[in-house]
């Protein structure tokens, strides 16, 4: 079966050495809103406002952050890509029906999620959820995956 659309097996051992140290820092920032004071640079911006479209802000300006969140999204995001998209050592058809499986599985219940964060929750909190939604699908998707990956291979050992 072709798999080009896949990345190489390799790609998850790095996924997964840029993982941990991203949720690890992650969680850092959301606990105790850890941003280190070397990473307080400017910034282009396309667009610059407050939460609403008529605050005050801008379009194609430069802007003074704190690129610490933005920075662990872009690891986080990079690493969860490289562990769910990457081939197995033997990748199968049945591989590839699982993959397919937990990938609709996984889009069900993120917009599950989104829809109850739309219809529940309210303010700040709603924006947090939206924020975590970035990330749930692969996360779910690697969930899902890697548990009925497991549940195969040790119901192939039990068989033997």
């Amino acid at each position: 079966m072709k798999t080009n659309y896949l990345l190489s097996n390799r790609f998850r051992k790095i996924g997964w050495i840029l993982f941990i140290p991203s949720i690890i820092l992650g969680l850092l920032f959301v606990i105790f809103q850890f941003q280190p004071r070397f990473l307080d640079i400017k910034v282009f911006a396309v667009l610059t406002s407050g939460l609403a479209p008529w605050e005050k802000g801008g379009f194609c300006v430069i802007t003074q952050t704190n690129a610490f969140d933005e920075i662990i999204g872009i690891l986080l995001i990079i690493s969860l890509f490289f562990i769910a998209f990457s081939k197995e050592k033997t990748e199968d058809e049945f591989i590839s029906k699982i993959r397919l499986e937990s990938l609709l599985w996984a889009t069900y219940v993120n917009y599950a999620i989104l829809v109850v964060t739309i219809l529940f929750v309210y303010g700040g909190a709603a924006l947090w959820v939206l924020v975590y939604n970035i990330f749930t699908i692969l996360l779910i998707f690697i969930m899902r995956y890697n548990w009925l990956i497991r549940k195969s291979r040790k119901s192939a050992r039990d068989e033997k």
